[in-house]
């Protein structure tokens, strides 16, 4: 897989590509607090279509994050049938409606209720993650370093986060370099011809020895850093943040609304409100 189609570490063309890493990063931690604060249909299903129309707009390439938006949905309806077999009446909770809809046995019973709330926390699950890959395709590892920043944590932190993010791709690229030297060496890893367990265990030879050059690499990032006075100051600015565009404003506004609301919300919420948790089940 090409992860390079998934992390950018040169900035791209659409508008969500432009904006400064401050305004992006701050906008997705807004985000994930809106998306996992409440089971409310009114309030997750808007940003699961914001989602989808901010993920197309950044026009990825699609055959690139197909098999990583497949194992996730998987994952996740599996998530949800563990759910429901730990507890079969888990939405009567939320909104008091146990009508049985199919009755399996006396123990595994699908009740209106449940079937209901079992879909709204599988469309929360797929919303974050959508925001998730939103954000990882729309921002470089500087900018997320620059976001980091602005947030006022130590910019040591951010630096390590660039690098971690900067790595990924010269990792995959790599393993699918000694995958296919070993394939011309005679090694078989055909998924065709060769079994699963085969395929996994030829990959963990591979990633062993790339995991421990990957920590000799660190190590020499470290030490050259070193030399170069990194970590004397007490502050950096970053190449990659440039001024903010008028995108950057409108995006400020809606981050600053929309915190605003999560506050609101949360505290709500807190005094034990019980009609917002009722909007689940219109």
């Amino acid at each position: 897989m090409n992860h390079s189609a998934i992390i950018n570490l040169v900035p791209g063309n659409t508008f969500l590509h432009k904006l400064t890493g401050t305004t992006k990063v701050r906008l997705f931690i807004v985000l994930i607090i809106y998306v996992t604060m409440s089971f409310d249909l009114p309030i997750i299903l808007p940003l699961f279509i914001a989602s989808i129309v901010a993920l197309i707009s950044l026009k990825p390439k699609w055959k690139t994050i197909r098999t990583i938006m497949i194992i996730v949905v998987l994952m996740n309806l599996f998530n949800i049938f563990l759910y429901w077999v730990a507890d079969p009446n888990c939405g009567q909770i939320y909104n008091n409606d146990a009508t049985v809809l199919v009755k399996l046995t006396n123990y595994f019973v699908i009740t209106k209720g449940t079937l209901w709330y079992l879909g709204v926390r599988l469309l929360k699950m797929l919303t974050s993650f959508l925001i998730s890959l939103v954000f990882i395709m729309s921002i470089t590892p500087s900018e997320m370093a620059a976001g980091l920043t602005s947030l006022g944590l130590p910019y040591k932190f951010g630096c390590i986060v660039e690098i971690a993010f900067r790595y990924i791709p010269d990792i995959s690229r790599d393993f699918e370099n000694i995958s296919i030297s070993m394939q011309c060496r005679g090694l078989e890893l055909d998924k065709k011809k060769t079994s699963p367990f085969k395929r996994m265990k030829q990959m963990i030879l591979i990633l062993i020895p790339l995991v421990i050059t990957s920590f000799d690499r660190v190590g020499n990032i470290a030490n050259a850093m070193d030399l170069r006075g990194f970590g004397k100051l007490n502050k950096r600015t970053y190449y990659a943040e440039h001024e903010p565009s008028k995108w950057d404003k409108v995006f400020m506004v809606i981050y600053i609304l929309l915190f605003i609301f999560d506050i609101a919300y949360l505290i709500n919420n807190g005094l034990g409100t019980r009609s917002t948790r009722m909007w689940i089940y219109w």
